[in-house]
């Protein structure tokens, strides 16, 4: 679980560099965005992928890695959301966007390595499309819950599935950067 941990890490800080530069070009525009709207750039992405994965022509040449950084980033984003709610206007500085990304980040990593130990690390011995499938198949019960105005039965919250996605996300990432 070591390596997982370095692989993890240095996943993020490629996650963390883009989000740190479209913070710079953009400040923080995304703030506006309601968790519906996150969740459906998290879903276009998700699906791009999956276009990718099956689709003999690919008319835009950008692969896999970028489309799976912006899943992790949005999703990193929407946790932001939950927590501190949409603004109207643009209200996080570089600094302040960062310590929340890092924060989000390290509850998510920490997550990771509780079910990476229960799980015994099954997701190496997964392909990447089936982890594409799960982020997938996480984005539908996430708009289903929204739908649903955010109540739920028995199922566990939003953030957990944004957390999860994030997950699947990294270790598609490490697989695509193992090839």
């Amino acid at each position: 679980m070591q390596d997982t941990s370095k692989q993890y890490d240095a996943v993020i800080k490629t996650c963390r560099d883009l989000f740190l530069k479209k913070m710079s070009d953009y400040g923080s525009a995304w703030r506006i965005l309601r968790l519906p709207s996150l969740t459906d750039q998290i879903f276009i992405k998700a699906q791009r992928i999956r276009g990718l994965q099956q689709n003999e022509v690919q008319k835009v040449n950008e692969g896999q890695e970028s489309e799976f950084i912006g899943i992790i980033n949005y999703c990193v984003m929407a946790l932001v959301q939950i927590e501190r709610g949409v603004v109207e206007q643009p209200d996080l500085s570089v600094k302040d966007a960062t310590k929340l990304y890092d924060e989000k980040v390290a509850t998510t990593k920490q997550l990771m390595m509780d079910k990476n130990h229960d799980y015994g690390e099954a997701w190496r011995d997964m392909r990447v499309s089936s982890l594409t499938d799960l982020i997938l198949q996480k984005l539908l019960r996430v708009k289903q819950i929204e739908d649903n105005q955010g109540k739920t039965l028995v199922s566990e919250g939003i953030d957990a599935n944004y957390q999860d996605m994030i997950n699947y996300a990294v270790f598609a990432l490490i697989h695509l950067n193992d090839k």
